[in-house]
């Protein structure tokens, strides 16, 4: 088995980059030249007296990537260790460093953005490495996959965060390079895959029982984004903010410390060893994701920005993709849908159906009301035997926002209890690693997990975080009776205060980290996951978190959403740009630039005047028409900004959205139609043409 190499030296030549194992000098030594990124393995005892200008160790390499003029290797220069799972230490990504392969005399402005656009989004996201177990698959799908091929190889696609930064590396491994075009396994140690998401991990006790919990999430990278520039379907079937939650317990866990190393020769190997009894791990898996058809959410400074829904047929493809995705990795599939049945969400609750409907051979739908709503369920299920796969779907309706109206949270509940039967049958996984099986880490399968539940509301972070956190408490319950640490019909929140103190503020942290990686802010209603009641000053926490959702959301996600594009490849310099530097430039007209500092500027001297002591005899009118006159300008100039809200909303710079790009030639198009600014916007559009054209003749002659 091929396992990540744990220590790296890196040695910076002005030809190349030389990385070197230390703990493993008969290894080979992966050289990338410069500066034209060619890579080649090499005996390493031969470059040994090698001229470099500078020696580094580093935790791993976190992948290479081109911009617009140069390609820098990422280098992950410090990294935390978190703890152990089943004895495999853990580790989060805490400082990188970008090595380039040019050393430019000249700064280009785009090829700084974009450095700096990808080291911010590095810095911010919650990225997670191991060197000596796969965090990108569940421990159920880890004990169905060959332990002998190598970490990256064994890696879900989904979850393999860095996967396109490491695609040189990898294309290298599978045909080879210049002067070596067979296949080269042996820079399978320098290839080490990453999540990102949210990894905890506690050694605790229940009942005086010794037990290792965790919860992993791991974020798709396909269709990865902020929250208003990334919803529904791509055309792959890929969902916007797409997470697997992995809820793991295990007893007899022998590694739970942080440090040291026990029983094991080989320090490759980051394992501990040395314990007789059999180590039990029992986990249970949901999944999250927009709701699957073709829609988005148009952003106008307003605070409930307008829905696009495009046809249901055009997205029946996508939708088929999706699922049978879901079905292959997962099983059955229970769709529990959270969005609001009336207002602005009725339109997508209606498309989800709609979608679930024509995908089911034969669709049978039964709706539940009660006192508060007319549709307090609503379930759609195949009728008789299945007879496709898509009849492995059953849609589960729950109206979350009316059954918990008035802080009653403890009836979402009823959710659970309608799902009982299905719950019950879905099973989870359940495997032991016997003294012995150290080594290779196979698993010895028990029981397994036979359907997964995906849940979703609107943003698939606040109410889907509540629900995902009673499944995960249910499935607990569940798991220690049948452990027999727990008597039949009991639950642990009543058994143990402090272990129940701990998995609450287990699942907030999860709740806050996905939230935060998707929206920008901590999620809502963590005051139920974290005390098990909704209080007051929950409530308005939570309307602190929707105030700041909403400023970042308009005004900060456009270079967020650039840093996925860049990290994950959606949008690639190289052969994306070949003009001059015009990617990141602001094209509106110079006038709609200024409105906004006009207005500040306008709501100032109306605050200097209104608290400015007048001089005694003074004019009273002068100081009412100057004050009058302000007024107007600052009320026109909030006026003009929120009734053309596209113009202000920091778009993504790399790739713009069909809905924001369509949505700004309407407002532009209004704007022309006005007396004063239109003339000023007509030139701009001229100046620009201009513009465009002289920039692809440089880039022309820059190819030449």
């Amino acid at each position: 088995m091929t396992l990540p190499f744990r220590d790296i030296n890196v040695q910076a030549a002005s030809d190349s980059y030389i990385f070197t194992s230390p703990s493993s000098p008969n290894a080979a030594a992966l050289t990338i030249d410069r500066p034209t990124g060619d890579i080649r393995l090499s005996d390493a005892s031969l470059l040994a007296g090698k001229r470099v200008s500078r020696v580094s160790s580093i935790a791993g390499i976190l992948g290479m990537i081109r911009l617009r003029l140069d390609k820098y290797i990422i280098v992950i220069t410090k990294a935390q260790p978190v703890g152990r799972l089943k004895g495999h230490m853990v580790y989060r990504v805490i400082a990188t460093e970008f090595l380039p392969l040019r050393e430019r005399q000249v700064h280009d402005p785009d090829e700084d953005r974009m450095l700096a656009l990808t080291k911010a989004f590095i810095k911010s996201g919650p990225m997670y490495f191991a060197y000596s177990v796969d965090l990108t698959n569940s421990f159920q799908r880890q004990a169905q996959h060959d332990p002998s091929s190598p970490l990256w190889a064994r890696a879900d696609d989904r979850f393999f965060w860095n996967r396109f930064v490491q695609s040189d590396l990898i294309d290298f491994r599978t045909k080879g390079g210049r002067g070596q075009p067979a296949p080269q396994p042996g820079i399978d140690p320098y290839i080490l895959p990453a999540i990102f998401g949210m990894f905890e991990i506690h050694q605790t006790t229940f009942k005086n029982t010794p037990l290792t919990i965790a919860l992993i999430t791991r974020r798709s990278r396909h269709r990865a984004g902020t929250r208003y520039f990334s919803r529904g379907l791509d055309d792959e079937g890929h969902a916007s903010n797409y997470n697997e939650t992995e809820q793991v317990v295990i007893l007899n866990d022998p590694g739970s410390g942080l440090g040291g190393f026990a029983g094991s020769g080989d320090m490759q190997s980051g394992k501990l060893g040395g314990d007789a009894k059999e180590m039990q791990i029992l986990s249970y898996v949901q999944t999250r994701g927009s709701v699957p058809v073709y829609w988005a959410e148009v952003n106008n400074l307003k605070y409930t920005p307008k829905i696009q829904l495009r046809g249901i047929e055009s997205a029946l493809p996508a939708a088929k993709a999706h699922f049978d995705e879901q079905i292959r990795i997962y099983g059955d599939n229970y769709l529990v849908n959270l969005v609001n049945q009336k207002g602005r969400e009725m339109r997508i609750k209606q498309a989800y159906e709609q979608m679930v409907d024509m995908l089911m051979s034969s669709p049978e739908e039964h709706t539940q009301s009660d006192a508060l709503t007319d549709e307090k369920f609503h379930t759609i299920d195949p009728s008789g035997a299945p007879k496709t796969q898509f009849d492995r779907l059953h849609y589960v309706y729950f109206d979350f926002h009316t059954e918990t109206k008035g802080l009653q949270m403890h009836r979402a509940q009823l959710l659970i209890d309608k799902m009982h039967d299905s719950l019950v049958a879905q099973q989870y996984f359940r495997a032991v690693d016997m003294p012995g099986s150290h080594i290779d880490g196979r698993l010895e399968m028990r029981n397994q997990q036979t359907s997964v539940v995906r849940t979703n509301c609107m943003d698939c972070l606040d109410r889907t975080n509540v629900v995902q956190s009673l499944l995960a408490r249910w499935t607990l319950d569940r798991m220690f009776v049948d452990l027999g640490i727990m008597a039949r019909g009991t639950r642990f929140a009543d058994q143990d205060p402090a272990f129940e103190f701990l998995y609450r503020n287990l699942w907030a942290d999860n709740a806050d980290i996905v939230s935060r990686s998707y929206s920008g802010t901590g999620a809502m209603k963590t005051d139920l996951t974290r005390t098990g009641k909704r209080t007051k000053a929950g409530a308005l926490q939570d309307a602190n978190v929707a105030v700041t959702r909403y400023c970042k959301n308009n005004f900060l996600d456009g270079p967020r959403q650039d840093g996925f594009d860049l990290f994950l490849g959606a949008y690639q310099p190289s052969t994306s740009n070949i003009g001059g530097s015009l990617v990141f430039a602001d094209r509106r007209p110079a006038l709609i630039q200024s409105v906004p500092y006009v207005a500040a500027f306008s709501l100032f001297v109306v605050c200097v005047a209104m608290f400015t002591r007048q001089l005694p005899g003074s004019s009273v009118w002068p100081l009412r028409l100057f004050l009058f006159f302000w007024t107007f300008v600052a009320g026109w100039c909030l006026f003009f900004i929120i009734n053309n809200g596209m113009l202000y909303v920091n778009w993504p710079k790399l790739n713009p959205r069909p809905w924001a790009t369509e949505g700004y030639h309407e407002t532009i198009s209004k704007v022309r139609k006005d007396k004063i600014l239109g003339p000023l916007v007509a030139r701009h559009e001229r100046g620009l043409s201009t513009a465009r054209y002289i920039n692809a003749e440089e880039g022309k002659k820059r190819i030449e």
